[in-house]
């Protein structure tokens, strides 16, 4: 029976907290594989997020023998130890669907996915990511970003800096830009948010409710970068009418039209060139922030992130 005619219930981990939130308004029970004291992997309904009553916990000690219609693995470890390990025989011929949030870490061309099998689906969260993945047998399909942003939160712009927001940046080094954005900084203000900023004089973690409040105070979004899947935080940002100004690589070429609804391009020094425009004329800040909350809006919808999800479990639970 398709999914649409009944409330599923699927088995998973914690890996990204706020693609897990959003992927928890699909109207399907979603049951969170916990250890104690909640490690990264194994967390359950942490944080602030405020996690709905169809999100629930169940003790990876407690999985025998539990009944579920579907399992989403969410990271390669889970799918190469808990699922021998933590689950069950009955558990482990469930429905699969194997959801990647990464581009590949190896060779960004020709490396084969951990997961090859004709009886799985594997969910790329980009299609950058699908054009870099060689998925080899896994049926594989794309299911875009959906975001929530606080209906009363909007772009304000009065504090003329720029806002980055990555986590570990420090530990992430190049990949994540580290080199751009310290060199971006020593010719426009940036601010940085995000688990340990504070090693690199930046602000620190902010919490995640309170997240698109506190930038929205800034003249524009900078993100630095280089290889990643398309960050949550980009879109959210746009979400509020917030300016984008990011390296034109990955996914993010598909996103941002530079110099129509924010700024993009791969030399960090003309990007710098866009910040200072932006700082100058706040106007035109409101005017490209507007276009990327357009095109934001009708992209990356909530909506259509449900119904995307809601076919895809019920292609593999049919």
């Amino acid at each position: 029976m398709p999914s649409t005619d009944r409330r599923l219930r699927i088995l998973t981990w914690h890996v990204h907290g706020n693609y897990l939130y959003y992927l928890s308004q699909v109207p399907h029970d979603f049951f969170l594989v916990t250890r104690p004291g909640h490690p990264a992997g194994h967390a359950g309904r942490v944080g602030q997020l405020p996690w709905g009553d169809n999100v629930h916990e169940v003790p990876e000690a407690q999985l025998a023998g539990r009944q579920f219609d579907c399992v989403l693995y969410q990271s390669a470890r889970h799918y190469a130890e808990d699922r021998l390990h933590a689950l069950d025989d009955a558990q482990r011929a469930l429905p699969a669907i194997y959801l990647e949030h990464d581009p590949p870490q190896q060779h960004p061309t020709d490396t084969l996915h951990p997961v090859q099998d004709q009886g799985a689906l594997l969910v790329h969260v980009t299609h950058f990511n699908a054009l870099m993945w060689n998925s080899g047998i896994t049926p594989s399909l794309v299911i875009e970003h959906g975001v929530l942003v606080p209906a009363d939160v909007r772009y304000d712009g009065g504090l003329a800096r720029g806002v980055v927001v990555v986590n570990n940046m420090r530990r992430r080094g190049r990949r994540l830009g580290l080199d751009v954005f310290e060199s971006v900084s020593r010719r426009v203000p940036l601010d940085l948010v995000g688990m340990d900023a504070r090693s690199l004089g930046g602000i620190g973690e902010i919490g995640n409710l309170e997240l698109a409040r506190f930038v929205s105070r800034y003249r524009f979004f900078f993100n630095p970068i280089r290889y990643t899947s398309l960050g949550l935080s980009v879109i959210e940002a746009m979400m509020i009418g917030l300016p984008v100004v990011a390296l034109a690589t990955t996914e993010l070429a598909t996103v941002i039209r530079d110099g129509e609804n924010g700024f993009a391009h791969t030399d960090p020094m003309r990007l710098a060139n866009d910040m200072r425009r932006l700082m100058d004329d706040p106007d035109m800040a409101h005017e490209i922030g507007a276009a990327g909350r357009a095109l934001a809006r009708e992209r990356f919808g909530i909506g259509r992130f449900v119904d995307d999800w809601i076919a895809a479990f019920d292609r593999v639970v049919a």
